[in-house]
């Protein structure tokens, strides 16, 4: 029987989206891990809140340090190896946490977790654009979905075994090495090379400087990333609290405050694919952040608490599709390859996360936190009006997207896979 060279071509990028969506997975599942064990660690490290604060600022500077290394080498040598590095190292860096007994120990700990999660991080988002130019349709936000999927796999992992008393490190163990066994299982699905180069490794165009109008282009769209994330680090850092705080509710139900961003995002993502396909990436921007500002706004104006779920409910659903339409654009804002503007947009936006929460905790300080919480509004409101910055420009070669691999773009234009 002879399969059809179409056939063949499909089940390829069949089988490189679900390896991606499964690094994508992998990394939340990873991540959470730290995530839902802190207060044991911190409990059993002895440091307290503000010492935390810091360690978790040591954690985002390595992170930020893994990003910006690790975009050249992407556009050199491609992302595949650094997936599969990155991953190894992630997963064995996640019992550094759960083994450390004092501040200096975590703080180490943390250095290397957080330098081989910005590692991945930038890797797998490459991965992710040249799948997603491979398919010629909307994708990014489907591999960030599974991110959202594996954080949420994780923390019900990890809530089960703290409910039954299973020890942490062993629980840690378990997922550490699945976790690599996983990747490796994926990695032959994976693309060798970059955006634009996904057959081989990058030429010497990576070395090539992007003229001042593509430049002055990225710049914007590491604003409007920070802006974006800004946004999604708030509702993480402040969601449950300012429930608590504002309408002295149960820390269970401030719970479902998060619970609820959460889920709509999670739903968001999935669906967003779809809604980019049709109306395009810049309509998905600009109305997601538009409806992310009207629900910080329900949020903040909320008589009763009931109506601020709602309200953060319908914050995840605008912030949702906007960070993977931005990484798309980074990856297709020049012919080049792209490793080193995703990584100055993926960082840029990592930035943002970690200062919005920082900066909404100093504002509320000297006022309230629902005053603070207008910062994020303000934020979406920016991206809205900066939302035209995803607009693929017009030279970039769509025909030399649709034949990198041999075919003809007519065929790749008719696949649906």
């Amino acid at each position: 029987m002879t399969v059809a060279p179409g056939d063949t071509l499909t089940r390829t990028l069949r089988r490189r989206r679900i390896a991606v969506s499964a690094v994508f997975g992998i990394n939340g599942l990873l991540a959470s891990m730290w995530v839902s064990h802190i207060p044991v660690i911190s409990d059993r490290t002895g440091v307290d809140h503000n010492t935390l604060g810091g360690l978790l600022l040591i954690l985002g500077g390595a992170a930020f340090l893994g990003m910006q290394l690790c975009g050249p080498i992407v556009d050199r040598w491609g992302s595949r190896g650094l997936i599969v590095t990155a991953a190894v190292v992630l997963a064995a860096a996640t019992l550094g946490p759960i083994l450390s007994h004092s501040a200096w120990q975590l703080a180490l700990s943390l250095a290397v977790f957080g330098l081989a999660n910005g590692s991945i991080d930038v890797a797998m988002n490459s991965q992710a654009v040249v799948v997603e130019q491979s398919y010629r349709r909307p994708i990014m936000s489907s591999f960030h979905a599974y991110f959202s999927l594996g954080g949420v796999i994780g923390s019900g992992i990890a809530a089960a075994a703290l409910f039954a008393d299973v020890p942490v490190i062993l629980t840690v163990s378990i997922v550490a090495v699945l976790s690599v066994v996983a990747i490796l299982g994926v990695r032959p699905s994976l693309v060798v090379g970059s955006a634009r180069t996904d057959d081989g490794p990058a030429d010497a165009g990576a070395n090539k400087r992007f003229p001042p109008g593509r430049r002055l282009r990225i710049a914007l769209m590491a604003v409007v990333a920070f802006a974006l994330m800004l946004a999604e680090g708030t509702a993480y850092d402040w969601s449950a609290l300012h429930l608590v705080e504002r309408f002295g509710t149960t820390d269970a139900a401030g719970a479902v405050a998060f619970g609820a961003f959460s889920a709509t995002m999670l739903i968001g993502r999935f669906a967003a694919d779809s809604v980019t396909a049709r109306f395009g990436p810049v309509a998905v921007v600009r109305a997601g952040a538009a409806t992310a500002a009207v629900g910080m706004a329900v949020v903040i104006c909320a008589p009763v608490p009931a109506v601020a779920i709602v309200g953060w409910a319908v914050f995840g659903v605008g912030v949702a599709g906007g960070v993977p339409q931005l990484f798309t654009a980074a990856g297709n804002v020049t012919d080049q390859p792209s490793g080193r503007v995703i990584s100055t947009v993926v960082g840029s936006g990592y930035l943002g996360m970690l200062a919005g929460p920082a900066l909404i905790g100093f504002i509320s300080h000297e006022t309230t936190l629902g005053s603070a919480l207008w910062l994020a509004a303000a934020a979406m409101l920016f991206a809205c009006l900066a939302g035209s910055v995803v607009r693929r420009p017009a030279s970039a070669s769509a025909e030399g997207t649709a034949r990198r691999d041999g075919t003809p773009s007519a065929g790749r234009a008719k696949m649906d896979v």
